[in-house]
């Protein structure tokens, strides 16, 4: 890269549990709070943005390009384009390096990247045949037709199938990423205990780290009543209470919903720029880019997908886990997090990993994560004063994702 890649600031809406306090609001809406928020404490003039970059799993079917939306809706000008990319868990991490990329290519020197997801509103699917049958009945002319079709309905037919349990089945494996974590745990001979303990240890870290995340957020006003913490993080938990879960699946028996990421609504912006526009326009950049890489794996075991993400961008930066500051794996289940840490050597040391907890805590708004890993990194440096940080996720289907970044 023949110049450095930088990040000014960023900022994120709390990370609320699916179903909970943000579930009114969509997934534009929440990326808009989030630009919104961006803009105004960077204080940048929209129209030296040369481009909006968001990811987004779920894109809501009525909002074609997500991204686009965001952009105008957050007062960005018409003629600044928007574009939504989708690399599963790490869509965040995509919109983030696609805009490196757009740098090194000198497509532009100004972008706005993030990511958002509404866990909350994402649709039901219903079987083809009820599809079929919901077709017949809108064909239908007559009354005597309507009856017909109306008469073909069964009440299974009316059980709809959420996304977001169909997404997260692999179409090659044909396991769920949850089966993959269990699967791991069955390999490594993780237990039940070990998974629970990893899992308090994120609602510790993070409950203990509510001020220093406060940083990050901003809150989100529904009427009069601002939304200003994450609300995943329980006071409540223990390991009698994570042992009291039962299992997700049947077939190994150690992954539970207290030891998994929790399905989450959010959104996280960035502004990232070039070094010397940051100069130019007065601007402290809070970190940049050092290395990145994506890597493919077993999509049955895509949980070790930092493994060979991690190896591969220590080939081009020379750097290895043991020259981070700041470590920063993504806890999709603690199964999958325990089986990359059981790979990688020399061990990385505890009160470098994840110190403000992780999504077992946090929660996992799919496209949003890998932004929220790189701001929350990046604050963890400044606060250490450190120089370097390691940000990683697996990603649904078999691949990996890793992010040097570094202090400035």
């Amino acid at each position: 890269m023949s110049e450095r890649f930088v990040i000014i600031d960023g900022v994120r809406t709390p990370f609320c549990k699916a179903g909970t306090e943000l579930a009114s609001l969509t997934a534009d809406d929440l990326g808009r709070i989030a630009v919104d928020a961006l803009l105004t404490r960077t204080g940048l003039d929209t129209a030296l943005i040369d481009e909006v970059i968001f990811g987004c799993v779920s894109q809501p079917p009525e909002v074609a390009n997500i991204a686009r939306v965001i952009a105008l809706r957050a007062g960005i000008p018409e003629s600044v384009p928007a574009m939504t990319v989708h690399r599963s868990c790490a869509s965040g991490f995509e919109a983030f390096t696609t805009a490196s990329e757009r740098l090194a290519a000198g497509r532009g020197s100004i972008f706005v990247v993030g990511g958002t997801e509404s866990m909350s509103r994402q649709p039901a699917l219903f079987q083809d045949i009820t599809v079929r049958k919901f077709a017949e009945l809108t064909k239908s002319r007559s009354t005597k037709d309507k009856l017909t079709a109306l008469a073909a309905f069964r009440v299974a037919d009316f059980e709809p199938r959420a996304l977001v349990h169909v997404a997260q089945t692999d179409s090659f494996s044909g396991l769920s990423m949850g089966e993959t974590a269990d699967l791991l745990a069955r390999e490594d001979g993780l237990t039940r205990e070990q998974q629970d303990a990893f899992a308090l240890q994120s609602h510790q870290r993070a409950l203990a780290a509510e001020a220093r995340l406060a940083e990050e957020i901003t809150p989100v006003y529904l009427g009069s009543k601002p939304i200003a913490r994450d609300n995943g993080p329980r006071a409540d938990a223990s390991m009698a209470a994570l042992g009291a879960l039962k299992p997700a699946f049947e077939k190994y028996g150690t992954v539970s919903s207290g030891n998994s990421a929790q399905p989450t609504d959010g959104a996280v912006a960035l502004l990232v720029m070039s070094e010397s526009r940051a100069k130019e326009l007065g601007l402290q950049p809070i970190g940049a880019l050092t290395a990145y890489a994506y890597t493919g794996c077993d999509p049955a075991h895509m949980g070790l997908g930092p493994v060979s993400a991690i190896e591969k961008v220590a080939q081009q930066s020379k750097l290895t886990p043991a020259d981070a500051d700041v470590v920063e794996i993504h806890e999709t289940f603690a199964a999958q997090v325990l089986g990359v840490l059981s790979r990688i050597k020399p061990p990385i040391p505890p009160d470098k990993l994840n110190v403000n907890g992780g999504a077992i805590a946090l929660g996992h708004p799919l496209g949003a994560t890998g932004a929220r890993l790189i701001l929350t990194s990046l604050k963890e440096l400044a606060r250490r004063k450190a120089q370097r940080a390691l940000v990683s996720l697996c990603v649904g289907g078999g691949q990996g994702s890793a992010i040097w970044l570094e202090r400035i």
